[in-house]
């Protein structure tokens, strides 16, 4: 929680307290998010409370075994922070800060209510498929939809994918936008225990037995998801898995070819014959590979249809064994119990099209029969993209048209471009917070040499 980048020099601190129960609490804040973590045991005293550096309680307490303590001496002129030296004690000042300086945490004033392990791990996988693109900053985060009373909904998606799960209701009257934080995924905090939930106008706090997580909300109107997702009175082809079967087809998918693995991990899906296969090749002028998936069930018009396969590996690490199509334009929808992840199909490239089966179970044919026009499509909560769908004609294109997909080609290349600076950016920031680390342990090498060299022996 605690930035080290932050200028504020309050940020740096860990506020350390005794409540009036004798409680030890310490918490830290980035202004915008605090973590308050409760101690085991209480402690005998008055109400107290007092900023430390976080550097230097954090080198203290690692220098510390798993049985000894730190006692923090506090007086009207000093603050010390006494720990086991051999058979004494060693003492390190603290440099004073005023405590009044350290943000005040909110206090949200409504009921607890407890988070089912179902529910917690359904805000987890809507985490996992939220955006993390700081422009689109209301999809950065897990919606939970509070709309419906009877049914709500734990929402989180890209614009290219959305995860939804219901089947669930809170005693909670609005609904609440989570933003993503790694402090939620933190292991520590999800092994402590039964998650509780606070949530006002403004704030949310998620608490564990020991742990407490307050953040600001994000603000905004989240857009109306349920546009983006299929009429399941529409779908005519399924296909299920055997559940039992998904992890062993998540190290198949692994490890199927993939001809553009820096782009979108193209794989494919075809359901003919009564075979569901997956499709993959190494290159682009190569012809697709063919591996059939067996023990599943499936019913419907034979159809194939095409996506990134980290979706695909997505949707499975999360148990969604049944794949419903309605074409191979519109969204597919993974569902099971409650749960389901729309995603947008891939547009293959006309010069590459996917060849048609042969009688035996891996082939590698070379053509396609040409698919049918596709009707129009819902788009996902997203400006359009190379990963939406089209629609196939046979018509020659005139010259707006040839005109529009070369505008359509540079809008791809340009994304391309500022996702490829992004990286640059993220890159250029980690190769400077190396070289601080690496200067400020350079200049604690030179200033213990040079309290060597006035060591009289």
């Amino acid at each position: 929680m605690i930035n080290p980048r932050a200028t504020l020099p309050v940020l740096h601190h860990v506020k350390v307290e005794r409540t009036a129960d004798g409680w030890i609490a310490l918490t830290g804040t980035d202004l915008n998010r605090f973590v308050t973590l409760r101690l085991e045991q209480p402690a005998a005293g008055p109400p107290d409370a007092v900023l430390i550096p976080y550097d230097q309680l954090l080198q203290l307490s690692k220098n510390c075994s798993k049985d000894e303590r730190l006692l923090i001496e506090t007086t009207d002129q000093v603050t010390v922070i006494r720990f086991a030296l051999a058979n004494n004690l060693g003492a390190s000042k603290v440099k004073p800060f005023p405590v009044d300086q350290f943000p005040q945490v909110p206090r949200i004033k409504t009921e607890s209510v407890p988070l089912p392990p179902a529910v917690r791990e359904s805000l987890h996988q809507a985490l996992d498929c939220a955006s993390t693109d700081e422009t689109r900053y209301i999809l950065n985060g897990a919606f939970i939809d509070a709309s419906n009373p009877k049914a709500f909904n734990v929402v989180g998606t890209d614009g290219k994918h959305l995860y939804s799960a219901n089947s669930f209701t809170l005693p909670i009257e609005l609904s609440v936008l989570i933003p993503s934080h790694k402090f939620l995924g933190w292991k520590e905090f999800n092994q402590d225990g039964e998650w509780q939930m606070k949530a006002d106008s403004e704030h949310v706090q998620l608490s564990s037995r020991r742990w407490r997580f307050i953040t600001r909300q994000i603000q905004g109107k989240y857009p109306d998801w349920r546009v983006t997702v299929p009429n399941p009175a529409d779908d005519k082809t399924h296909i299920t898995l055997d559940p039992s079967m998904l992890e062993t087809l998540i190290k198949l998918i692994q490890r199927i070819p993939c001809h553009d693995p820096d782009r979108y991990q193209t794989i494919g899906l075809e359901w003919r014959d009564g075979q569901f296969l997956l499709l993959g090749k190494d290159t682009d002028n190569e012809p697709w590979l063919r591996i059939p998936v067996v023990d599943i069930q499936g019913k419907g018009p034979e159809m194939t249809i095409f996506l990134s396969r980290r979706f695909l590996i997505k949707a499975f690490g999360y148990g969604l064994n049944t794949i419903s199509l309605v074409d191979s334009m519109h969204p597919l929808r993974f569902h099971a119990k409650g749960k389901q992840m729309i995603v947008m199909p891939l547009r293959m490239d006309p010069g590459h099209p996917p060849a048609p089966p042969q009688p035996a179970p891996v082939s590698m044919p070379s053509s396609r029969p040409v698919l049918p026009s596709a009707p129009p499509t819902k788009s996902m909560i997203t400006n359009p993209t190379s990963e939406g769908p089209s629609p196939a004609s046979n018509e020659p294109k005139n010259a707006v048209e040839e005109a529009i997909d070369m505008t359509l080609l540079i809008r791809d290349k340009l994304n391309e471009g500022f996702n490829l600076l992004r990286d640059l950016s993220v890159k250029l920031k980690t190769i400077n917070r190396d070289q601080k680390a690496s200067s400020r342990e350079f200049n604690s090498v030179r200033s213990t040499l040079r309290s060597l060299q006035g060591l009289k022996l």
